[in-house]
């Protein structure tokens, strides 16, 4: 048997995607646009750039302001020590905090690891 014998046997493959045209008025049908180049160029781009503390902060307060978070019993913060957004869940009535994520003692197992790191390993290159 030759190379040549097994490539005529083999029966053609069909293209498995739909062609240009079918994607295209797929899209149509569902309400969108393809994208344009520059819509693509943007998305392959990159993750967009890590917020200041400052810009969390504010949209956390805004967060708070909000009136469904107000009438849901949620309340957002930021930990001073590690940085975290806290999410708590509170009791409209009482005001006791029902949940909170992370939990207190996940900030302060954070908060201690971080202040030990670097004192596992005492190698030197």
């Amino acid at each position: 048997m030759t190379i040549d014998s097994i490539g005529s046997a083999a029966p053609a493959r069909t293209a498995e995607r739909p062609q240009f045209g079918a994607e295209t008025a797929a899209l149509q049908q569902a309400g969108r646009a393809p994208a344009t180049a520059l819509e693509t160029a943007a998305a392959v781009k990159g993750p967009a750039p890590t917020p200041t503390l400052e810009q969390v902060t504010q949209a956390v307060s805004q967060l708070n302001k909000s009136s469904q978070a107000k009438s849901q019993g949620l309340e957002f913060s930021i930990d001073q020590d590690s940085k975290r957004t806290v999410v708590k869940v509170i009791d409209q009535t009482t005001k006791e905090v029902l949940r909170q994520i992370p939990s207190p003692e996940a900030l302060e197992i954070a908060k201690s690891l971080d202040s030990t790191k670097g004192l596992l390993i005492k190698q030197t290159a």
